[in-house]
Formats: structure tokens, C-alpha cells, sequence
């Protein structure tokens, strides 16, 4: 991520966060930082994480379909709803992937050559306590100065998370070949199992 100014193992970890829970509880939170196949790819990865599923999020299903969204013709944005393990995972842990490898949360309505609101950074939160870490751990890292830039990651309730459609899932992982994916998604991949390797998946 050009933006950081730190080394992604010196990336701080939050100081506002969700406790790990005592027993397994499946809890969900829905996140957006670009296109959604190299994001799901980075999560999918994550020890505690049960599913990722891309989607979109932000406006009615009414325009929650690809050719809507791609042509900027709607206010949703590509996300994934993550399902994780409360008691594996913190949910400050997993938005410390997002800022420090899934994305880069200074690119407004973007990232890299995908431009469009559809792009933008965002966490959906779907209660209070998923506001409070998220708007925590933003401002953390902005009075950090991790980035040369401030953070332009904006935080909406969340309305409802719609599936994409189905060629969409996993869609990384199905195809390794594409262009795409091997430029843009692997790298993230790549970087996440260089400076996490305590996080992934047995």
C-alpha cells in the first residue's frame, strides 16, 4: 500500500475493539474497499472467518445487480459480508486487515484504475458497538499519521447487504488465470500471508 508510511508489522492494532468472546459466536460485518473479488479474496484467508460472500450495499436491491452498479448508476458499493467466530477474532482484528492490506482507505470513490462511488471504502455497521470501534480505530490511525493521507473511509448503517450474483463468489480463487486477479488480487494475497501468517487458516 504506497500510502503507509510504516511497516505493514508495525501497523498498530486497536485500541478500541470487540473482546474475544469465551465461546463461538458467529457474528457478520459488512465491509467495502474496491472490487470485491480481491477483497473476498483477502478474508476468505482469515482464521476465524467462516464465509465471505461479495455483494453490494448502500441502496435498495431494487439496483443491486453488476450492470447497475458498474455503470455508477445506483449509491451501492461492491462489499462482502464477512461471517467470523467471536471467539477467534476481534472485529478490530479483521478491520485491521481491511485498512492494512485488503485496500487502500485514502483513495476516495476509487482504488487504483477502478474508479466510481461503487469503489469507495466504506464499513457498514450494523449496530452501535460495530460504529464505535470502527470510528475509534479511523481516527487512530489518522492521529498515527500510518498514512500520508487522511482517511476518506466512510461509515453507513447498514440497510442491507445483497449477494451478488452468483459468478461473483469466490470469484478469485475460480479463476487464478485472469488478469485481474493476478495483478491486482494476488499482491494483497501475497502481502497478507507475508505479514500475517499468525492469522491465516491452518
Amino acid at each position: 500500500m504506497d500510502a503507509c508510511r510504516v511497516p505493514i508489522r508495525e501497523f498498530p492494532d486497536p485500541a478500541v475493539d470487540t473482546p474475544l468472546t469465551p465461546k463461538p459466536i458467529e457474528k457478520t460485518v459488512v465491509l467495502a474497499g474496491g472490487c470485491f473479488w480481491c477483497v473476498e479474496a483477502v478474508f476468505k484467508e482469515l482464521r476465524g472467518v467462516l464465509s465471505v460472500r461479495s455483494g453490494y450495499a448502500g441502496d435498495s436491491a431494487a439496483t443491486a445487480n453488476y450492470r447497475t452498479v458498474c455503470g455508477g448508476m445506483s449509491n451501492q458499493a461492491e462489499a462482502i459480508e464477512v461471517r467470523y467466530d467471536a471467539s477467534q477474532t476481534t472485529l478490530g482484528q479483521l478491520l485491521k486487515i481491511h485498512f492494512s492490506v485488503a485496500h487502500d482507505p485514502t483513495q476516495l470513490n476509487r482504488q487504483g484504475n477502478d474508479t466510481g462511488r461503487q469503489y469507495r471504502s466504506a464499513i457498514f455497521y450494523s449496530d452501535e458497538e460495530q460504529r464505535r470501534v470502527a470510528e475509534a480505530y479511523i481516527r487512530q490511525l489518522n492521529e498515527s499519521r500510518v498514512f500520508t493521507s487522511p482517511i476518506v473511509t466512510t461509515l453507513e448503517p447498514l440497510e442491507a447487504f445483497h449477494v451478488a450474483e452468483d459468478y461473483h463468489q469466490d470469484y478469485a480463487a475460480r479463476n487464478p488465470g485472469q488478469p485481474y486477479i493476478m495483478f491486482v488480487a494476488q499482491p494483497k494475497v501475497e502481502k497478507l500471508r507475508e505479514h500475517f501468517e499468525d492469522r491465516l487458516k491452518k
